[in-house]
C-alpha cells in the first residue's frame, strides 16, 4: 500500500469508492439520504481544486482509500477519510489521517462525525483528537467535532 496525492482522473473512481464505503455509515441511520452519498463529482472536484486529495493504492494499482483536506486560517479541516469496505480493520484509516496530517505540519486538525459512529470517534480519539463540539442536524442526525493541535503528535 502506498499513498500518494489524488490526480483529476482520480476523482470519479474516488467518487464511487466513497459511495461505497459511507454504506455502512447510511445503516447507522436506516437512510441512504446522507451527504457523502449525495455528493457529485462536480462537488468533488471543487474540494480538489481548494485543497488536497489522497489516494490509498493497493499492489494492483487500484485506489483503496482517501482523505480530503483543506487549510483555511490555520486549521485544516480533514473529511471524507474512507477506506473500501474489504479492506477496513487493517490500520489504513489510520495511515491515511496521518498522512494528510504531515501534509499540513504544526496545524490544528479539525474533523467530523455522526455521533453513531462509534468505531470512529474511537479511532481518531486514539489518534490524540479530543470532542470539542456537539451539533444536531436533525432528530435523528448530531454531529460530534472533534480537534487536535499538531504540535502535539500522538
Amino acid at each position: 500500500m502506498f499513498i500518494i496525492n489524488a490526480e483529476h482522473a482520480d476523482l470519479p473512481t474516488i467518487l464511487q469508492l466513497q459511495y461505497l464505503a459511507y454504506q455502512s455509515e447510511a445503516d447507522l441511520f436506516g437512510s441512504r439520504d446522507i451527504p457523502p452519498l449525495k455528493q457529485t463529482l462536480d462537488e468533488v472536484i471543487a474540494e480538489f481544486n481548494s485543497g488536497i486529495i489522497l489516494k490509498m493504492i493497493d499492489g494492483k494499482n487500484n485506489i483503496i482509500g482517501s482523505v480530503r483536506a483543506k487549510e483555511i486560517d490555520g486549521t485544516v479541516y480533514i473529511g471524507k477519510l474512507m477506506v473500501h469496505p474489504d479492506h477496513q480493520h487493517k490500520g489504513y484509516g489510520t495511515m491515511l489521517l496521518s498522512e494528510i496530517e504531515k501534509c499540513f505540519p504544526d496545524k490544528r486538525y479539525e474533523l467530523f462525525t455522526s455521533t453513531r459512529s462509534i468505531g470512529n470517534i474511537r479511532l481518531y480519539q486514539k489518534l490524540g483528537y479530543k470532542i470539542f463540539a456537539r451539533k444536531a442536524v436533525n432528530d435523528e442526525l448530531e454531529f460530534v467535532y472533534l480537534e487536535k493541535n499538531g504540535k502535539d503528535q500522538y
